[in-house]
């Protein structure tokens, strides 16, 4: 039971190309310090510049107490057409990148919440910053 000789060559030309799993990619999968395009492409999940002119680079998240940017809410709902509705097809996402997928301040890690000023401009424009803090230890006053 050999293979054939088309799919054994596939094989053999395929194998350099495909990533293993524990190492890091030329795309994905990329450490701190890495150029980025989208905080897709960092294993952190932020792809971060600092001005408009700089290379973006990955980043760690933000850490308590330090400046962060807020995670873009999708609403989801599984009704009828019209508002909020989402083809039963799509994928129901309850928070995404930053919608030009690099920010100007990481998102906070893992358990903190971004406390922030929400202004329109500041969604368009991508420059709504706040401060990370512990939602168990901060009441909001």
């Amino acid at each position: 039971t050999a293979l054939p000789p088309r799919l054994l060559l596939a094989l053999l030309l395929l194998a350099p190309v495909l990533p293993a799993p524990h190492e890091r990619g030329l795309i994905f999968n990329l450490e701190t310090g890495e150029l980025c395009l989208q905080s897709a492409q960092c294993k952190s999940g932020c792809c971060h510049r600092e001005s408009g002119l700089s290379l973006a680079r990955c980043a760690p998240k933000a850490a308590e107490f330090q400046g962060c940017s807020p995670k873009v809410r999708v609403p989801c709902s599984w009704g009828g057409r019209g508002r909020g509705h989402v083809p039963r097809a799509a994928p129901c996402l309850d928070s995404l990148q930053s919608i030009y997928g690099v920010y100007y301040k990481c998102p906070c890690e893992s358990g903190l919440t971004c406390d922030h000023d929400k202004t329109i401009v500041g969604s368009i424009t991508n420059s709504d910053f706040g401060i990370c803090r512990d939602p168990q230890d901060y009441d909001g006053s």
